[in-house]
């Protein structure tokens, strides 16, 4: 069983990547699911088929779904948004506003996330291909799994006794409805749910295939995600360079522009190393519709297999060293300069660039001190020491 899900800056082709190679996959006799969780659903198009809500099957062995997020959202967060809804018609707010208010930002492409575990738990697929939304809201999405976690392993427990305890009172002094115990059972049922979903999308069988135009501002976004994947923990598996002009027989246009990708081409190979590195050229026409879906995936991947997963270790792991600990987090591409580090109680908070991860120490870290840090070759190592005053205990 394999996941890959498939992500890039919008408009360089990720939808149609995710296509093709679900269909190559198809073609090689894996019982494959390509699902859109992008809201600009374009999955359909590609295919030149209608998909709906559920697997439809597009060929022998291939599906397609367009994740209906609204559905999803409607079951999961019903009870927190009518909650909520009472407070503000409480409050005085139009009903048509507060409907508006209560919608989750980003709910709808996290929510989807939700039929990925779905579907993987099923067991009805060899591969499930994601296409993904944008960069940017699909970090945010892999983000915040764990930071709910956090938030419900720490803040939650506290909350939900308190407003139990002194729902009575303060139903009548601020005079709005109190949260019931059910609001606070669909908020841990959507964590449980979130909770599955990291669990599936950081499991030895996923991945992220990263797909990029050779543009140096596209280039330089890629660099950036790579580094925040490994940062959350999610493992890359290769990069797809969609749209490479050949270089040959063409006017001195052409000429200048394979000229200046090739060059992008040449540092995305070295950046990206030991990442293999697959091509696209750049089609006389749309590849829209299975034959051409087809063709594109044989040629981006050739005789290779698309659902290999290179050989590598977890992004974040402890190592026994002597008597001592040794935390690493694996940060390819990132500047020591961009790297921040602290440690806050049994947590320790790295931060890169304008990214930042709390990861929640294991039991045996809990009990060590941080006796050094250093950020070397693309890896953060962080050096934990027994501390007599509490390794005892506990």
């Amino acid at each position: 069983m394999r996941v890959i899900l498939f992500t890039g800056k919008g408009g360089v082709g990720k939808t149609t990547t995710a296509a093709a190679t679900a269909t190559l996959a198809a073609g090689r006799g894996c019982k494959t699911l390509v699902l859109s969780t992008d809201p600009a659903h374009s999955l359909a198009d590609a295919f030149g088929v209608a998909l709906g809500a559920e697997p439809t099957e597009v060929d022998t062995g291939l599906y397609g779904q367009q994740v209906d997020a609204q559905q999803r959202f409607e079951a999961s967060w019903r009870e927190v948004q009518s909650w909520l809804l009472s407070v503000l018609d409480a409050a005085g707010v139009d009903r048509m506003e507060a409907e508006e208010l209560t919608v989750l930002p980003g709910a709808e492409e996290l929510l989807a996330l939700l039929e990925v575990r779905a579907q993987v738990a099923s067991g009805r697929w060899d591969l499930v291909a994601v296409d993904c939304a944008p960069t940017a809201e699909t970090l945010r999405l892999l983000a915040l799994p764990e930071a709910l976690r956090w938030y419900m392993d720490r803040i939650f427990p506290v909350e939900r006794r308190v407003v139990r305890s002194l729902r009575p009172v303060l139903n009548r002094v601020a005079g709005v409805p109190m949260p019931h115990d059910r609001v606070f059972d669909a908020v841990e049922r959507l964590h449980g749910q979130l909770d599955e979903v990291r669990d599936v999308l950081t499991s030895p069988a996923a991945s992220v295939r990263l797909v990029l135009t050779p543009e140096s501002v596209v280039v330089a976004e890629a660099r950036r995600t790579l580094t925040t994947l490994s940062l959350y923990g999610y493992r890359v598996d290769g990069v797809v360079a969609n749209r490479v002009i050949p270089g040959d027989g063409g006017d001195a246009w052409r000429t200048g522009w394979a000229a200046a990708q090739s060059a992008q081409l040449a540092e995305v190979e070295e950046s990206f190393a030991p990442l293999p590195v697959w091509r696209s050229a750049y089609r006389a026409g749309e590849p829209v519709g299975l034959p051409e879906l087809a063709a594109l995936g044989a040629a981006v991947y050739t005789d290779v297999d698309p659902l290999v997963l290179p050989a590598g270790e977890d992004p974040v792991r402890v190592e026994r060293s002597g008597s001592d600990f040794l935390l690493q987090v694996a940060l390819p591409l990132a500047s020591k300069s961009d790297v921040d580090l602290a440690r806050r109680g049994d947590d320790l908070v790295v931060t890169v660039g304008s990214h930042r991860r709390v990861l929640s120490l294991p039991s045996a870290l809990r009990r060590c001190v941080v006796a050094g840090a250093a950020f070397r070759e693309g890896v953060l190592r962080v050096r934990f020491e027994p501390d007599p005053a509490v390794w005892m205990r506990s």
